[in-house]
């Protein structure tokens, strides 16, 4: 499996400021998206710590020539540098004092052997466009996906809930937090969509599957979506992280003609 990776991000219409932050190493088919919390400018420094710092230590792990990595070590990696970093920001935001209660969301993602190692906490989502079909494959650590949950909520009441982006995790707001890991099975022709509420606060899913379906190149989708959010309000940071999977089938089949299959 060929991976494909393009992120772009916007302050949107209502913030002078981008506590965003998103990266990428394809080299090691892993993609980093943060969305930061606090005054002062203070999430852009969450943000860009959590990004700045799962980014370099997972690739270097990653990338190792002389690591026999498998998904399971790949796990344990990513639970200990999460909590790394988590310990890092809460320390910064306990040093000084204009960083006090700052945090972060966080989308993290692993694309190792044709399956996908998706780890979260927040509000911050990844989508899976598959035959046609754009898939939540991430659920909101927030009070309004409580609400919803308990049945207090139906998902068209939460859309104009004053209780959004009210997250119940945060990334450096404690001295630990629990990140929720979880595999999935990745097929030729996959698009993977990670992104700050700033998008899909801004458009339904049916609007972000309607984007992804015109199958344009990725820094084009990308684009379009956050032009989409811009004109749909554009109230919050806008940043898209999307993955294209693509299967070798060219490459087995020269294989299989040299081996006379």
């Amino acid at each position: 499996m060929n991976y494909t990776f393009c992120a772009q991000t916007d302050p949107g219409r209502s913030r002078d400021n981008n506590e965003d932050s998103v990266s990428f190493d394809e080299a090691a088919g892993l993609g980093v998206l943060a969305d930061g919390m606090g005054g002062y400018n203070a999430g852009e420094i969450a943000s860009g710590m959590a990004t700045a710092f799962i980014k370099a230590e997972m690739a270097r792990w990653l990338t190792d020539p002389l690591a026999q990595i498998n998904l399971g070590e790949t796990r344990r990696a990513l639970e200990i540098c999460v909590d790394n970093a988590n310990r890092a920001i809460f320390n910064a935001a306990h040093g000084n004092s204009q960083y006090a209660g700052m945090g972060t969301t966080l989308v993290v993602a692993v694309f190792q052997d044709g399956k996908l190692l998706l780890g979260h906490i927040g509000d911050s989502r990844c989508y899976r466009l598959r035959g046609g079909k754009l898939a939540q494959i991430t659920k909101d650590h927030s009070l309004l996906q409580e609400h919803i949950d308990a049945g207090f909520l139906t998902p068209e009441q939460a859309a104009t809930s004053p209780i959004k982006n009210l997250v119940t995790r945060a990334l450096g707001v404690e001295n630990e937090v629990l990140l929720e890991l979880n595999e999935h099975q990745i097929e030729p022709g996959d698009l993977y969509l990670m992104c700050s509420d700033g998008l899909s606060d801004m458009l339904r899913d049916a609007e972000i599957e309607a984007v992804l379906l015109n199958r344009a190149p990725l820094p084009t989708l990308a684009g379009q979506l956050i032009t989409r959010a811009n004109e749909n309000g554009g109230r919050d940071n806008i940043s898209v992280l999307l993955t294209q999977a693509a299967g070798t089938a060219g490459k087995r089949g020269l294989i299989s003609r040299w081996l006379g299959k």
